[in-house]
């Protein structure tokens, strides 16, 4: 059994209710004793919880308004990092008394069971009848879209129990995202960093169809799909930079020199102007990279020589066998390259963007 003492267990709230003080007492009584309480600008009629919480020998830290869960668990992290300099580690946890006493104690043992720090996530089992129709559906089509779209294999993207050994945390303060987004990137930048990602199958409660979550089914849903969306919009204002191009050039190197090789010079020329705005954007934008200009420009532009050889090949091939008229090849490019779009994005993800590494530090 693990020393619980030795780790802290944060518990972000918003506007919480009597359930609140169920779950510090489930966690104390299991052997936890060191409890953080971040209240996210409650109202002024919830604070009392929060001073009942403090009575009862928990930390309380406020948000004077609402700033999300994401940001609540970064002044948590934060509050660790300068409090805590003998800790073990941190434990999240909802306070809706979702997450058991014994599932929390055995995700801390997970943690203290691995040859390599990693994050330990409390996963839900989505198959129990007891499950919302709306969360069964919104937590498997996340798993599947960040599986497809990421390589992330993970059942619960979602989930609020999360065990953090000390080691990974100043990693968890630099990850962007304020709300729920930010559980989500974290599990993207483990990914990166290669953090390991453990799974401790907990039990699935639902109170009352979990009607006191403060997720927004749309606004939220497009936090946490926003890399896959930000992605996607950058590579269609590229995609119909290039197409735009290509089409035009192709129609235009009818006669002359340029017929002989029309294809070839209207797809290089589209992709050399293209993947300027493109590498540009998503450095920037999408995947936020820290690694050097120099690095991610030579991998950026070796996948776009790629890119540039299989669209032209893969085009050219396929017209041999459909035909060669500008409707037809435009069609086939239109169909490449969406294929090509999906193997860009995994490999922008784990190589061209890669986060550079990090020192490790000393003790």
């Amino acid at each position: 059994m693990s020393d619980y003492t030795k780790i802290l267990v944060v518990i972000p709230s918003l506007d919480p209710d009597e359930k609140l003080m169920k779950v510090i007492r489930g966690v104390q009584e299991i052997g936890f004793t060191d409890i953080l309480l971040v209240d996210d600008g409650s109202a002024e009629k919830n604070q009392h919880y929060f001073e009942e919480g403090a009575a009862a020998g928990c930390e309380v830290l406020h948000h004077g308004v609402n700033k999300g869960k994401g940001r609540a668990l970064k002044t948590a992290f934060d509050w660790f990092m300068k409090n805590r300099p003998d800790s073990a580690g941190v434990v999240t946890i909802d306070g809706d008394n979702q997450h058991l006493p014994h599932d929390i104690a055995a995700c801390v043992d997970v943690m203290n069971k691995q040859e390599k720090d990693a994050l330990v996530l409390g996963v839900r089992d989505f198959n129990q009848p007891q499950v919302p129709p709306k969360s069964r559906f919104g937590n498997k089509l996340t798993s599947s879209v960040f599986r497809i779209f990421c390589g992330l294999h993970v059942s619960d993207t979602q989930t609020g129990l999360r065990v953090f050994p000390r080691s990974i945390i100043p990693a968890m303060l630099e990850i962007a995202g304020e709300r729920f987004e930010y559980e989500t990137n974290m599990l993207l930048v483990c990914k990166q960093k290669d953090i390991p990602i453990v799974e401790q199958t907990i039990d699935t409660v639902y109170i009352n169809d979990n009607e006191t979550t403060h997720f927004h089914p749309i606004k939220d849903s497009l936090r946490v799909y926003g890399i896959i969306i930000k992605f996607f919009l950058s590579s269609l204002l590229s995609f119909l930079l290039d197409y735009g191009i290509f089409n035009l050039l192709y129609a235009v190197f009818k006669t002359g020199f340029w017929s002989l090789h029309r294809l070839f010079f209207a797809t290089t020329i589209a992709r050399v102007l293209s993947s300027l705005f493109n590498f540009t954007v998503n450095r920037k934008a999408v995947f936020r990279s820290d690694a050097p200009l120099a690095t991610t420009m030579a991998r950026y532009y070796i996948l776009w020589a790629f890119q540039l050889l299989a669209s032209f090949g893969l085009v050219k091939l396929l017209s041999g066998l459909f035909g060669d008229s500008s409707a037809i090849v435009a069609v086939l490019k239109l169909l490449v390259d969406m294929f090509l779009y999906f193997v860009s994005f995994r490999v922008q993800q784990v190589w061209v963007f890669k986060p550079a590494k990090e020192a490790p530090a000393k003790s």
